[in-house]
């Protein structure tokens, strides 16, 4: 019996962990496909690989060299280990072979994947015996090297942020580069999306842009995982069109995944086992067996806490603890080398990252992957699981579920993650914040034209606003930047909003703690609320608005902060819209008619509920709508049922969100319980986006009371899922987005549940949740009613604290009307 399958009986029927298996899925190996050698491929570079060890190219790779050597752009989506390095590689070195002059850009999003892959380049061109520079530039190249590099480097690898504020403003300095620029390699494609994705095709532009001034059209060549519209996602970035080749002829071995779920504690609430103690028991018991694994925590602070579990363990094991080893941002560069050398040759049999490993930094060959909850997309979710079995062996990939309604779902719903990709990878490079900061950025580099496209937007409006605004100078034809500020500085790639807070540390000299964006600074670092940080707890002193600076001192609290926030949210356009019409068949809600005998009592009720003011009286006699009952007449002979003909309306838009942080609570730690509160004293804070809204028609309240149900709860329910569920579908961190439930909507004047975007100005999240929104809703409708929980839990739609005691209930009844 092999040491997997040792640990795989306990997950089989009988085994001590089969009770907490929700799915199990066999994935069979697949034979490799094999190409021929590309008739125009350089014998030296033939022989090269051929020296490696690899007599054949894998199919996709053979098309890909062909495609790209044809001067076409080539996006290539194919698993983990499929070999995809090649796929640009080999392209670059011909056209190097070639001409001696030409120069290749190479963009990762880590500096580790960069460092990674210069290795790669550097083996193949010493085996080519040419003189082939291969270089790095990040923020760790030496000013020293900086020369060479831009003068002599026919590969340079870099990272988008260097590209934005390195080597863009500063393009006089690189003419060898743009003179001969023939090839730009774009690697890990699907991890471009929403704001870093907005800002990276605005980046690609002022590329392109330079390209263009210095005469030359490079061709691209990209990779990404598998996701829903890769080819879609690559040429809203790039702006050009690109060939897919969507089919990996790489050998896989047979995989095992299983879905981990573990058990429920409590079943009032929904809460299970920790996932954490979970993971790190499979993951131990898998190195015990002698089966290196890989363990993948969402947080930092998780990957300290399993990588310490684990070294306990081995401990009571009388195992060697150096065994096991952590990896995650922070190390420093030369440590986290190390520990990737030492788990490619197999002295660290197990070892603990963030998703710092999931992209493809070459290990080695790893039998099994843990995954400490699930990473938040399913590409994610198969990238780090490819991480075990790269050399087409049996491979285990445990994903243990939390308690989360993502999570759950999931585990429920297996078939979700296991069919064709639903994500999309979504963009928004028109997003106003962002293109005009790199409508500055790209003035300082080349002044703008009259007449000129950035992209396929005529930008003249823009920069006459920015000219008005004394950011440009309108000279003859042409727009020149004339402010005094570096405007590429100024720009983060990460966040729309350029008005970052830095936090200090008075306790140490005023060092700079960390940073918070402008949207979450009210909640987060309003003064004396408590700010976390590696699990130290500070609390802010003083908070400096105008400057955007909040000075923190080390505490011992024994509580943390939780802001109380107030949203009003105000519709400033709608530019889509679709009616819900009325449900049809059985247990379909119909609008409710009452004859004027039951109005009276009905007014009478209410008014002495308190419901009801004296003045609503003359409104019911009048025939108006108050309550959500319509009344046509005065005399019950004439009663007749409204001209209604919908039960909803999916709207989708611009908005206006207002936020005021008024109060704060303070959460004592481990038992949650509230022991004070304070006053904050802040501006109201407004954010301009887009936005997706559902408003249900009034009727639907009437008709859900008659049945001893809420509509309160039940759009507080469905607002509460909808936010776990749209993530899945957009690809999107859930902290980019906001739902808010609104009985009444002041602006809307109907129940109304909100979807929008976290970001100024918004990046198309919430427009995509539009455009699927029967898929959402489908989704949503299969979470509440997949949840064994009684009437709500964290798991799905929210405990009955937040929800009502009927929440859910009224939710699933809501949702039934939805999905016809």
């Amino acid at each position: 019996m092999s040491s997997l399958e040792k640990v795989l009986k306990h997950f089989r029927p009988g085994g001590k962990w089969s009770s907490q298996v929700a799915h199990w899925q066999t994935i069979p190996p697949k034979a490799a496909r094999f190409g021929e050698w590309p008739s125009n491929l350089h014998p030296e570079i033939v022989a090269a690989i051929k020296e490696r060890g690899i007599d054949q190219l894998y199919s996709h790779q053979t098309e890909a060299v062909r495609i790209s050597l044809e001067g076409k752009n080539v996006v290539v989506v194919t698993p983990t280990a499929s070999g995809k390095t090649y796929c640009y590689n080999l392209p670059v070195l011909q056209r190097i072979c070639d001409n001696p002059e030409a120069r290749a850009l190479y963009l990762f999003p880590t500096k580790a994947l960069s460092q990674d892959q210069m290795l790669e380049l550097h083996d193949l061109s010493e085996k080519l015996d040419r003189d082939i520079k291969v270089f790095t530039f990040d923020g760790d190249t030496p000013p020293n090297a900086r020369k060479a590099i831009r003068n002599s480097g026919h590969i340079v690898v870099t990272n988008p942020d260097m590209l934005h504020t390195g080597i863009l403003p500063h393009h006089t300095n690189w003419i060898k580069l743009f003179e001969n620029l023939e090839t730009i390699v774009i690697d890990e494609v699907h991890q471009y999306r929403g704001i870093f994705g907005s800002h990276l095709a605005n980046v690609l532009r002022r590329l392109m842009r330079i390209c263009k001034f210095y005469g030359v059209s490079p061709k691209f060549v990209c990779c990404s995982a598998t996701i829903a519209n890769p080819k879609q996602l690559v040429e809203e970035l790039v702006g050009e069109e690109f060939e897919l080749i969507g089919e990996s002829g790489a050998p896989t071995g047979e995989r095992h995944v299983v879905f981990y779920n573990p058990p429920v504690i409590n079943p009032e609430l929904g809460i299970r086992a920790s996932s954490v103690k979970a993971a790190s028991r499979i993951a131990a018991r898998l190195i015990s067996e002698d089966v290196q694994t890989i363990t993948f925590a969402r947080s930092r602070k998780r990957v300290e806490v399993i990588t310490t579990y684990l070294r306990r363990i081995m401990g009571r094991l009388r195992r060697d603890p150096s065994v096991i080893q952590g990896y995650r941002g922070g190390y420093l560069p030369l440590e986290r080398r190390e520990i990737e050398r030492d788990v490619k040759s197999g002295k660290i049999r197990g070892v603990v990252s963030t998703n710092a490993l999931e992209l493809g930094i070459d290990i080695g060959q790893l039998e099994a992957a843990v995954l400490a909850g699930y990473p938040g997309t399913v590409a994610s979710t198969w990238q780090q699981g490819g991480r075990a079995g790269r050399r087409a062996t049996e491979s285990l990939v445990v994903v243990v579920m939390n308690s989360s309604a993502l999570d759950q779902y999931l585990a429920h719903h297996p078939e979700f993650f296991f069919g064709a990709s639903p994500e999309h990878g979504i963009v928004n490079p028109e997003n106003l914040f962002i293109l005009s900061a790199h409508l500055k950025c790209g003035a300082f580099e080349i002044p703008f034209d009259e007449g000129e496209k950035f992209g396929p937007l005529d930008i003249t409006p823009i920069l006459n606003y920015l000219s008005e605004e004394r950011v440009l100078r309108h000279r003859g034809k042409r727009w020149y930047y004339s402010s005094d500020n570096y405007p590429a500085e100024e720009v983060s790639l990460r966040t729309a909003d350029p008005c970052n807070f830095v936090i200090l540390n008075r306790s140490k000299g005023n060092h700079v703690l960390g940073e918070v964006d402008y949207a979450s600074a009210p909640e987060m670092i309003h003064e004396e609320a408590v700010y976390l940080h590696q699990t130290r707890v500070y609390l802010i002193e003083t908070l400096d608005w105008e400057n955007r600076r909040a000075y923190a001192r080390e505490a011992e609290l024994d509580y943390y902060t939780d802001a109380v926030t107030k949203r009003d949210i105000r519709v400033l356009e709608c530019n889509l819209h679709e009616e819900v019409p009325l449900p049809t068949g059985e247990g379909a809600l119909q609008p409710v008619v009452v004859s004027e005998a039951m109005v009276e009592k009905t007014a009478q009720e209410e008014l002495e509920e308190g419901v009801l003011e004296p003045r609503e009286e003359v409104l019911l006699a009048e025939g108006r709508d108050v309550d959500n009952v319509i009344f046509l007449n005065r005399r019950p002979e004439e009663a007749t049922i409204a001209e209604i003909d919908s039960l909803a309306s999916h709207q989708w838009g611009e908005v206006s969100v207002t936020t005021l942080v008024a109060k704060y609570k303070k959460i004592r730690f481990e038992t949650h319980e509230n022991v004070g509160f304070g006053e904050v004293h802040l501006p109201e804070q407004e954010l301009q986006t887009e936005a997706y809204w559902i408003s249900f028609e009034p009727w639907l309240d009437r008709a859900l009371k008659m049945k001893g149900l809420s509509l309160g709860g039940g759009i507080r329910a469905l607002a509460s899922a909808l936010a776990s569920v749209a993530p899945l579908h957009v690809m999107c961190d859930p902290r980019d987005i906001r739902s808010v439930p609104m009985v009444k909507s002041p602006f809307v004047e109907k129940p109304t549940i909100f979807l929008y975007d976290y970001y100024p100005g918004g990046v198309g999240i919430a427009r995509k949740v539009f455009e699927m929104k029967k898929t959402v809703w489908t989704s949503v409708y299969n979470l509440v009613r997949g949840c064994e929980c009684e009437r709500g839990c964290p798991a799905c739609v929210g405990p009955p604290v937040d929800v009502g005691a009927t929440g859910k209930q009224s939710a699933l009844a809501i949702l039934l009307q939805l999905k016809d």
